[in-house]
């Protein structure tokens, strides 16, 4: 069976599982003070679309988009288990955001990832999909721990 993304309940069992461990990695990764990850009540609040992607019912990643006003979204909780990382699911997430992105008629998405070398695959996912650095934006401010990228969803889809 394929794998199947769709929107969620960060407060499913096996969500909770998987975002407990991305705040793991970000706990063991990140200074407290610099931790931008948010947690499952977090994750519930209105202008947040949260998804999860599942292998034969199993939770394999998870996903979410921000509202942060009408022309802008901003990617959170990106986490794939470890064991499927480097096979295409990270990139399926993203590329799944992208497009309820679009299809609410942002026009730009952004997201904050770390700076250390555990972050590199993630930068190098994003990079791949279009993404390009840029100044911190919401409420993030310049940080060595941090990166902000940013992707503009142009009107032909792209």
């Amino acid at each position: 069976m394929p794998i199947a993304i769709g929107s969620d309940d960060p407060r499913d069992p096996g969500c909770r599982a998987l975002l407990e461990r991305h705040l793991a990695f970000a706990r063991a990764t990140t200074p407290p003070e610099h931790i931008h990850a948010l947690g499952v009540e977090e994750l519930i609040d209105p202008a947040v679309t949260f998804f999860s992607a599942r292998d034969d019912g199993d939770v394999v990643a998870v996903g979410a988009i921000k509202h942060l006003d009408e022309a802008h979204a901003e990617l959170k909780s990106m986490h794939t288990r470890r064991e499927l990382r480097g096979r295409g699911v990270g990139g399926a997430m993203v590329e799944h955001l992208l497009g309820y992105a679009r299809s609410r008629g942002y026009r730009r998405v952004s997201l904050e990832t770390g700076t250390m070398a555990e972050f590199a695959p993630a930068r190098a996912l994003y990079a791949g999909l279009g993404f390009v650095p840029c100044r911190p934006f919401a409420d993030y401010s310049e940080s060595p721990y941090s990166i902000c990228m940013t992707l503009a969803l142009g009107a032909e889809g792209t």
